[in-house]
């Protein structure tokens, strides 16, 4: 009976231990994170200087298509349009001389997605955006679109555009016209969903023998583990069935495709370079644009990943002191709650770590 007594003992002092430890831990990770921006909420778009300085003369029109579904099948899980995905979009290409319009396959108000830690200065001022805000919460029903007065056509990502973008057939044919009149076609994240049931005039897949890029199932499948019986088909999957080549970056990291007009992204951080390249494409040169906090997180966990943790360092120094530019120590900390998932130890030690020299460096400047 006692040595029961001592084995429960043993059992309680662990489970103490274990407990202080994740609070300890806790602790540190919120040491790392910078002081929250009360002001970001604000943001203006007419005091962002990239938006209001230097714009080149009309350049014509890009329609930006969102997907109006609010809920993952019959999960109850709510979804939408990922606004990170079409703020930053919308502002590259406006800075860029174009003027954007918002579709959907239902018209109206479709349903976003905003996630408070991905959420930056350019998506703020896209809320605080009186004309953005009018395009999105009226947006063109795809039925009415006509596809002759725009220059490129960009399908925002979002678990939604899964649900009512591969059977549309407004879609199909809006690009099906963009295919016959060599018009630039981009797409991120989950919007390639668009591209999987279109035909050519013979018959065969667009997609067939292009190198494309979307959600990869590794993606989906690390946060939402029954994804394939939410979801119809698994992107990536879809994507090489229907003869694309699919092109897989490294995970939660930015990467695109660019295949002639098609320009597909992996992710949510392939937003900024999918739509300077749909700019490059266009026949322009993209306007120069400060490099965010946290495309330079990006620059060091691509670096982190193939090159290692001390070339990792001499980036995140690069950044810092010479490029005197800052780093989203969020988003390494992000990665290192992702790779506990994957059951890396040392890689959630490594980037808490650069995290760590990060803010050193930062603290000193």
């Amino acid at each position: 009976m006692f040595k029961k007594y001592r084995v429960l003992k043993w059992i309680l002092s662990i489970v103490v231990v274990f407990i202080i430890f994740i609070i300890i831990i806790g602790i540190y990770i919120a040491s790392l994170l910078p002081a929250e921006d009360a002001t970001l909420i604000h943001s203006k778009a007419n005091d962002i200087s990239y938006i209001t300085k230097d714009i080149p003369s009309h350049r014509g029109k890009i329609l930006a298509v969102v997907t109006s579904t609010d809920s993952l099948g019959t999960s109850g899980k709510a979804t939408g349009y990922e606004l990170t995905e079409l703020a930053r979009a919308y502002y590259v290409f406006k800075a860029n001389g174009f003027e954007v319009d918002i579709a959907s396959p239902l018209g109206g108000k479709p349903p976003a997605i905003l996630d408070d830690d991905d959420m930056g200065l350019f998506d703020y001022a896209f809320l605080n955006d009186t004309i953005a805000q009018s395009k999105t919460n009226n947006s063109l029903l795809l039925q009415n679109v006509k596809p002759e007065v725009y220059e490129a056509v960009y399908f925002v990502g979002g678990k939604g555009a899964m649900f009512d973008f591969p059977n549309n057939k407004f879609i199909q044919a809006l690009i099906q016209d963009f295919i016959n009149e060599n018009k630039v076609i981009g797409a991120v994240c989950h919007g390639p969903a668009a591209l999987v049931n279109v035909t050519l005039e013979d018959g065969e897949s667009f997609l067939k023998n292009k190198e494309v890029s979307g959600f990869t199932n590794k993606e989906e499948l690390l946060l939402t583990p029954e994804a394939a019986s939410i979801f119809p088909f698994l992107l990536q999957d879809k994507l090489i069935a229907q003869g694309a080549e699919f092109n897989e970056g490294m995970m939660y990291l930015e990467k695109i495709s660019h295949d002639n007009n098609l320009i597909t992204g992996q992710n949510p951080w392939s937003v900024w370079i999918l739509a300077e390249t749909m700019i490059k494409q266009l026949g322009y040169i993209p306007k120069p644009r400060t490099v965010t906090a946290e495309e330079n997180a990006v620059k060091v966990l691509y670096s982190y990943e193939s090159k290692g943790n001390e070339n990792s360092r001499a980036v995140i120094k690069q950044i810092s002191e010479e490029n005197k530019q800052s780093i989203s120590r969020a988003l390494l900390i992000d990665h290192s709650a992702i790779s506990i998932l994957q059951g890396n130890i040392g890689k959630f030690y490594d980037l808490l770590r650069l995290a760590a020299y990060a803010k050193d460096i930062e603290s000193n400047k």
